[in-house]
């Protein structure tokens, strides 16, 4: 069994957010790229202008299979030969949830971070991380258009990371107890009743992007142009969706390999899920089928980040080079179970089928994506009359979804 954040993942940490406007002034804008909604103000914090001499080591912090040395598992190890040729010695540290690497991330200690859209903004206004100089990253002109100068990974028309990987968040269900097969969320909300008590969620704040999502669709009325810009009435229709959606949850779930058990005991019958969740279920013969839903989906795209406060800058642009390079970022995506950043990347996976199964150059498909983004003040979608909800407050109306 590949490792994975999923499988790794705790219960989702409730943690104090500060807020993400009028940290500083704003950094030096540059070419291409857009600003960010709402004029988010950010420290103004220079990136590294050259690579200098290896300082010997780098500290990492990162989801679970990102960064592998063999020792989980012996046939997974893209660190060991890079330690030899750069001279950095790579000290690895895995977090579970996007909470606990921001507080990790506000230590000091890492040079560098694996960030989700539900994390980059918040290390950004906290003046955690630096932006990056993309011109010391040779792989970078290879990293797919679509996921370069994003509202998660850049602020001001400056790049604060180089991407990695991406997916979608699906719509998994039992073919033989769910019929006829659905292509609407609305299976997990509106009409949740047909499977009551048989119904999967993602435990985390995020997934109130989710019933947001939903809402898009179902109540325009409502107004929301982006999951992750909701104002407080906005923000209170996805709670009471959500809320009513728990009576029938069987689990919020964060390790995956527990979702894959459930579906395949028919403890559960519909809901959330990845497409690396998918094929792990079916491989063991759970009669399930995953789908992108017709309202579209929430998914990931996840960000190598430089901590400000690294000592280890050169090691640490060298190590993020070498896990977005083709071959290594290949392996990665299919020891993760994602689509991979590197567009060079496809030719080299062990399974030719690789990236068609998680559609790694099908940007119409993505086009449907909604990537977790991390909910400020100001608004996402660039409202400047209403106040927005942050993450702060929707880590408390997730407590409350949670305890209702």
């Amino acid at each position: 069994m590949r490792t994975s954040r999923k499988s790794l993942l705790g219960t989702v940490a409730a943690v104090a957010v500060l807020a993400l406007t009028g940290c500083g002034s704003s950094s030096p804008s540059s070419p291409g790229g857009s600003a960010a909604p709402g004029g988010m103000q950010v420290p103004n914090l220079k990136a590294l202008d050259k690579l200098g001499t290896p300082e010997g080591q780098v500290n990492v912090l990162a989801w679970p299979g990102y960064v592998e040395d063999g020792s989980n598992d012996p046939k997974a190890d893209w660190v060991t030969d890079f330690e030899k040729t750069s001279g950095c010695k790579v000290n690895i540290k895995t977090f579970g949830t996007s909470d606990e690497a921001v507080q990790l991330m506000r230590t000091g200690q890492y040079d560098a971070v694996s960030a989700s859209g539900d994390a980059t903004l918040r290390l950004i206004a906290a003046g955690d991380v630096e932006p990056v100089n993309t011109s010391l990253i040779k792989n970078y002109p290879d990293i797919f258009d679509a996921l370069k100068m994003k509202p998660w990974n850049s602020v001001n028309g400056v790049a604060y990371g180089i991407p990695h990987g991406r997916g979608a968040n699906l719509l998994m269900y039992r073919t033989d107890m769910v019929k006829p097969a659905p292509d609407s969320w609305g299976a997990v909300f509106d009409q949740v009743g047909a499977q009551k008590g048989k119904v999967t969620a993602y435990d985390s704040p995020i997934y109130i992007a989710d019933a947001a999502l939903y809402l898009m669709s179902t109540k325009p009325d409502l107004g929301i142009k982006d999951p992750y810009a909701l104002d407080e009435t906005q923000l209170a229709a996805a709670v009471d969706l959500l809320k009513a959606q728990k009576a029938n949850v069987s689990e919020y779930w964060t390790d995956y390999l527990k979702e894959v058990q459930a579906f395949k005991t028919g403890t559960a019958t519909v809901g959330t899920t990845w497409q690396v969740i998918a094929n792990t279920a079916q491989g063991e013969k759970a009669p399930v089928e995953a789908v992108l839903p017709k309202e579209g989906s929430t998914g990931w795209s996840d960000t190598w980040m430089v901590s400000a406060k690294s000592k280890n800058k050169t090691c640490a642009y060298l190590l993020i080079d070498h896990l977005v390079s083709p071959k290594v970022n290949a392996q990665i995506a299919e020891f993760f179970g994602e689509a991979p950043g590197n567009r060079k990347a496809c030719a080299e996976t062990a399974d030719p089928n690789h990236c068609k199964v998680f559609h790694a150059d099908d940007e119409q498909y993505f086009s449907k994506v909604h990537y977790w983004n991390t909910p400020i003040s100001a608004c996402l979608d660039g409202r400047t009359d209403v106040k927005c909800t942050d993450y702060a407050a929707w880590t408390k109306a997730w407590t409350e979804i949670r305890n209702s």
